[in-house]
């Protein structure tokens, strides 16, 4: 009975060590929600809903620049392109019925996949690093962006603003997280279960060795931006959706927090290693932070010093588990 509860417990431990990165960002959310219950006993499902809402183009952008990370590259143009899809949506749908908005919006899914596709051909083409060409094409997007709509205005149909906003089927079940994980799901899935996604890993994890295995790596890239830009369009419609007008400059904060979000769940920098689980729990939680510091009274400004700081304590401990094993 002992040796049986021992090869259990044996199991068990070498179970969770393997999945460390895939368990490590659910565990850490669930403990940042029970320390933010201890800080804010009213914390209850308005809050529940807000912080979906509030994480929803978040998420979408985390889960543009994972897929992008993991085939190797960076994208610094997600918070332009998310611009451009939230200014084009709230001026397209501004006095359109819900019919043509989503007609609408599946139009601005397919221009953010032309956009990406724009992207990675450069990036294939020229050669030039992905830093360089990216930060160039998100000066141009958010230049597009003012062309479209200098100010912040337009706006949506009430009805297409109420697909992420309230709970209809549980008051703990936001409608925004349902659409965050069915859109997300929708991008990714596809990715994942086909030879797409092989061809992304295999890029990312080793170009030479991808390239010598017969992996084109400038179609692996640009299919790695073309689904980017995809999700970069769903998030400029989900900004669409949390604030009911269109802003030029707001996708300025989601390049850096996708980047942020990414890298903290567990996504590899250097490109072959990481999920979508990981980022978008982490969108959720880069939300979270600042929600607990205005309960605490605090500057929430402090927010992007803790995610500055939980960037480098990320990428510092893996940096040592890595060294640990390539010593072994």
């Amino acid at each position: 009975m002992t040796d049986v509860s021992a090869a259990d417990s044996g199991g068990l431990v070498r179970f969770v060590s393997r999945r460390t990165r895939l368990l490590g960002m659910p565990a850490l959310f669930v403990a940042c929600i029970l320390a933010t219950a201890l800080i804010h006993p009213d914390f209850g499902s308005f809050d529940v809903q807000s912080l979906a809402l509030g994480a929803l183009p978040l998420a979408m952008a985390a889960a543009a620049q994972t897929i992008v990370v993991i085939s190797g590259g960076i994208d610094l143009s997600v918070g332009s392109l998310i611009a451009v899809s939230n200014v084009l949506a709230a001026s397209l749908m501004q006095h359109a019925s819900f019919g043509a908005s989503l007609g609408i919006a599946v139009l601005i899914l397919i221009l953010g996949a032309a956009q990406g596709a724009i992207n990675g051909l450069t990036v294939a083409i020229s050669r030039i690093p992905d830093v360089v060409v990216t930060l160039t094409t998100g000066f141009i997007w958010g230049g597009v962006a003012l062309l479209i709509l200098e100010r912040p205005g337009g706006g949506a149909p009430a009805a297409f603003l109420n697909i992420a906003a309230g709970a209809d089927v549980s008051a703990w079940l936001p409608n925004a997280l349902i659409v965050m994980i069915v859109v997300i799901a929708a991008i990714w899935l596809p990715i994942k279960l086909s030879r797409i996604g092989l061809l992304l890993y295999a890029s990312g994890s080793d170009p030479v060795a991808a390239f010598r295995s017969g992996v084109d790596i400038r179609v692996a890239r640009t299919l790695a931006y073309t689904f980017g830009g995809i999700a970069c369009a769903a998030g400029g419609l989900a900004l669409t959706m949390t604030t009911g007008i269109g802003a030029p400059l707001a996708g300025t904060y989601y390049t850096l927090s996708s980047v942020a979000a990414a890298v903290i769940g567990g996504v590899s920098l250097a490109g072959g290693r990481g999920g979508m689980v990981g980022p978008v729990i982490a969108a959720l939680l880069l939300t979270l932070i600042p929600m607990d510091l205005v309960f605490l009274g605090i500057d929430p400004n402090y927010g992007q010093v803790i995610q500055g700081t939980l960037i480098v304590v990320v990428v510092m401990i893996g940096g040592f588990v890595t060294f640990m094993q390539e010593r072994k």
